[in-house]
């Protein structure tokens, strides 16, 4: 069942986590957090003005409010419909890119490859905590970002 939070501009210009807080304490409260792996959809209405040629991942107010959801709930990533783009998305907001007409999203390297360990170290944490078998979905996380884990890393902690 794909959950849809609606973000507005009123909501991101005053860094207003109360959209997705509702979603959270609801799942919370139902003990459901575990049964909506990558359920999680943004629609987002953000006003742009006439003509603006920018991506959504390229609006400093946007990305500042994903960075505020991020510190929040560090281990959003698990809800999010990676099969749907949002991890790419929520990715974009947090991770310093470049657009290419031909490759599409290009991400800065070395910021992505913090990022990925960082929500790595995050998950595995999180998801023990939840008795959520881990491994393999850290795995595909790295995978729809470009990166391929090897098992010996999970080794290591």
């Amino acid at each position: 069942m794909t959950i849809t939070i609606a973000l507005n501009s009123e909501s991101v210009n005053s860094l207003d986590l109360s959209p997705v807080n509702t979603v959270i304490h609801r799942l919370l409260q139902e003990g459901a957090i575990a049964t909506q792996e990558q359920q999680l959809q943004f629609n987002i209405d953000y006003a742009l003005e006439p003509g603006d040629p920018r991506e959504l991942s390229e609006i400093p107010e946007l990305r500042l409010w994903f960075v505020r959801l991020d510190a929040k709930y560090p281990w959003f990533p698990f809800l999010l419909d990676w099969k749907a783009g949002e991890l790419a998305r929520y990715t974009a907001m947090l991770v310093p890119h470049q657009f290419s007409v031909k490759e599409g999203i290009q991400y800065n390297p070395e910021a992505l490859e913090i990022f990925l360990m960082h929500k790595i170290f995050i998950l595995s944490e999180w998801l023990k905590q939840q008795n959520i078998p881990w491994q393999a979905r850290l795995k595909s996380m790295a995978q729809i970002l470009g990166y391929e884990l090897d098992d010996a890393l999970f080794e290591i902690f």
